[in-house]
């Protein structure tokens, strides 16, 4: 999720732990805690596939969360020798703030390692966009008003607990929403003799009225729309060629097979000029993904059986805002299409550095 709502989420699981014992600096410590797993993105990993497929990997283990609670624990209470009497629940304050940081970055759809070392299977629900503000305000509103220096510290511990509990009762509404769609979704692919090889579903951005669905089947891909008021005729298809072909002759590099798993079979292989690029289907929409990987090269033109390894250099294909209401406007309305216009620039080319 976004670090706004990370840091709303330590600070008011935080207080709603130890605030009454410790005070207002539990939120600061909350604070600090909900932000701590997202710093791995500060690490020189080496490369752009090492960088974009170890991020929430260690920091965001369950198991590594354990280990590491009593040291900051500790530390805490060095800090604050005047709590000492309450460490069992600064060790609580301290492994919740980083497990719920890494349970809820779970719920979105790029993955988060929870059990590593034991696995480096990327866990993702889906069922969150990364940026919600049904789910954030809730938060942010209960976090602000245990925030500020209030007499009524009972009033603002019930604000605190409330914000938790509304963003909470959000995220078992948007699993109950997943669970519809994808039925809905289903009887849509049963109509249409659809065998999906691959598939997920996601919130649009912004809300969890709005589904995205990407099926991978064969030679293609489909990415589909599905509103909770749709019936299922009424869910969008749009279909789309891939070339996974175009990787034959560097499928055993390891940078590719890492790309292979870490998107889970959700992602296309399209030649741009002379490169041969792999875009993660997951995390944007067509035209406007946001991890695309240069991993080959054609060593002749004309020649897609000659391809040569290239650098992996990634890039983002900037997507255009003015379609946000579009999205909005497709919650109710199944004639309001989402798919990008045919002439599209940017469906055709790698941008350039300065675009």
């Amino acid at each position: 999720m976004d670090s706004l709502t990370q840091i709303a989420l330590g600070g008011a699981v935080a207080y709603a732990v130890a605030g009454p014992q410790v005070g207002r600096k539990a939120i600061l410590w909350g604070v600090a805690l909900g932000t701590l797993p997202d710093l791995d993105v500060l690490l020189p990993y080496g490369g752009e596939v090492e960088a974009f497929t170890y991020h929430r990997g260690f920091s965001h283990s369950l198991l590594m969360h354990i280990l590491i609670t009593p040291i900051i624990a500790w530390l805490a209470l060095k800090l604050h020798p005047q709590t000492s009497e309450h460490k069992i629940r600064w060790v609580l304050l301290v492994f919740l703030c980083l497990s719920t940081h890494a349970i809820l970055d779970s719920f979105t759809v790029y993955g988060t390692q929870l059990m590593w070392p034991l696995t480096e299977y990327p866990f993702g629900v889906s069922n969150l966009f990364i940026i919600d503000p049904l789910y954030t305000l809730p938060l942010l509103v209960g976090f602000i008003w245990a925030s500020l220096p209030l007499k009524n510290k009972p009033l603002a511990f019930k604000a605190n607990a409330l914000g938790l509990v509304i963003s909470s009762l959000y995220i078992c509404w948007s699993l109950g929403a997943k669970v519809y769609i994808d039925n809905k979704v289903e009887q849509a692919l049963s109509k249409r003799a659809i065998v999906p090889k691959a598939y997920m579903s996601t919130p649009a951005p912004l809300n969890t009225l709005l589904w995205r669905i990407v099926v991978m089947s064969e030679g293609e891909y489909h990415e589909i729309y599905a509103s909770v008021f749709d019936q299922v005729d009424e869910v969008s298809f749009n279909t789309y060629s891939t070339h996974p072909e175009l990787l034959d002759d560097i499928s055993q590099e390891w940078g590719v097979q890492r790309l292979q798993w870490f998107t889970k079979g959700l992602y296309s292989v399209r030649a741009y000029g002379n490169k041969v690029v792999l875009s993660d289907l997951r995390m944007g929409v067509e035209c406007n993904y946001v991890f695309n990987f240069v991993v080959g090269e054609f060593l002749l033109e004309n020649e897609p059986k000659n391809v040569k390894i290239a650098s992996f250099e990634r890039f983002t294909q900037r997507p255009d805002f003015r379609g946000i209401s579009d999205i909005f406007e497709r919650i109710s309305d199944p004639s309001v299409t989402l798919a990008p216009a045919k002439n599209d620039i940017k469906c055709s080319q790698i941008p350039s550095p300065n675009q």
